[in-house]
């Protein structure tokens, strides 16, 4: 489950609001992903690359409970690493299948540009431009199984216990 790409940097208290704005909430995935981060870093969105990773401060992901996580992943995002992860964008990283990994000195590890891989199965973090190692917050094993099967609905689904969409 070890993720690797590029480092982002972004500071503390990043907001839900700022990951997603709320002038996109009613939009498709595809584009809410479009006005990513663009109140703080406007233009940003055009140079992620797919499996790209975000890392910031403490509290990310603090705000509302709209699903910037999967905004992030529709984005090109392909995990997160921070400081501290706000509780409830935590879970919805777990749901919608995006590895976030709370990492108390992670900002102080990296550059912006950076290749870093990280396991939430154990957590474990490499900064492969460096060689720097830190170790996170790893996932309780339930929710490595929702990562595995790519998200609750995906999990739910696949067990039988909720109807796949007509």
């Amino acid at each position: 489950m070890r993720t690797t790409g590029r480092v982002w940097c972004f500071g503390d208290d990043i907001n839900t609001d700022l990951i997603e704005p709320s002038s996109a909430v009613l939009l498709s995935t595809a584009e809410k992903a479009r006005h990513c981060f663009e109140a703080n870093r406007p233009g940003w969105v055009d140079l992620v690359e797919p499996g790209d990773l975000v890392v910031a401060g403490r509290n990310f992901g603090t705000g509302s409970s709209r699903p910037a996580a999967l905004t992030l992943r529709a984005a090109g995002i392909a995990g997160i690493i921070a400081e501290s992860v706000n509780g409830l964008f935590f879970r919805n990283c777990v749901n919608f299948a995006v590895p976030a990994l709370s990492c108390p000195g992670i900002t102080g590890a990296v550059t912006e540009g950076d290749v870093v891989s990280f396991d939430p199965a154990d957590g474990s973090v490499r900064n492969d431009t460096t060689g720097a190692t830190l170790r996170g917050r790893a996932w309780a094993p339930e929710l490595i199984d929702i990562l595995d099967a790519g998200g609750l609905i995906r999990q739910l689904e696949s067990e039988g216990l909720l109807l796949e969409a007509p």
